[in-house]
């Protein structure tokens, strides 16, 4: 296990979809390592692979004294009706955080390092932490679902950083 820098927004590794993670060998158990040290800072409530420079399908989170990790997670549900717009940052645009509609609840499921099934979910934070992982998988951060007028005064601070 080893400290790994944070890839920030302009970095192409976070606009690249991941791949699926299709065999669990040592690489892929250093990765999970890496992501479980690497999440265990203060601050820090989940991190994705390609946060760190690996372009698979692989997050960690540190939710309310949980630190847990999940392999080719899949969103399969999200609360319809009930949504949540609080501020939302991210390890990879620094320092900046802005109002961000997400589902109340998320389940996603995956596989563990064994290569069983895995589902996590939850509401409010852990809910957010799924649905911002699972988009820097798919290539995208969070600053693509601000509402337009945010998304210009995001992209104003971003330039700034």
């Amino acid at each position: 296990m080893a400290f790994r820098a944070i890839r920030i927004v302009g970095d192409p590794v976070l606009r690249t979809p991941c791949k699926p993670i299709t065999q669990i060998d040592t690489g892929v158990r250093s990765l999970v390592g890496d992501l479980l040290e690497n999440v265990n800072d203060e601050g820090r409530a989940g991190l994705a692979a390609n946060q760190i420079g690996v372009s698979l399908r692989a997050f960690s989170w540190n939710i309310e004294g949980e630190i847990d990790y999940i392999l080719n997670p899949v969103i399969v549900e999200l609360s319809e009706e009930e949504y949540q717009d609080g501020d939302e940052g991210c390890l990879s645009v620094p320092g900046l955080w802005f109002p961000t509609k997400r589902a109340w609840y998320a389940r996603a499921e995956g596989i563990d390092l064994d290569g069983k099934r895995k589902v996590v979910e939850g509401e409010e934070l852990m809910a957010r932490c799924i649905q911002h992982e699972c988009d820097h998988l798919d290539g995208y951060l969070y600053i693509d679902r601000l509402e337009k007028d945010v998304r210009k005064k995001a992209m104003r601070a971003i330039r700034d950083l």
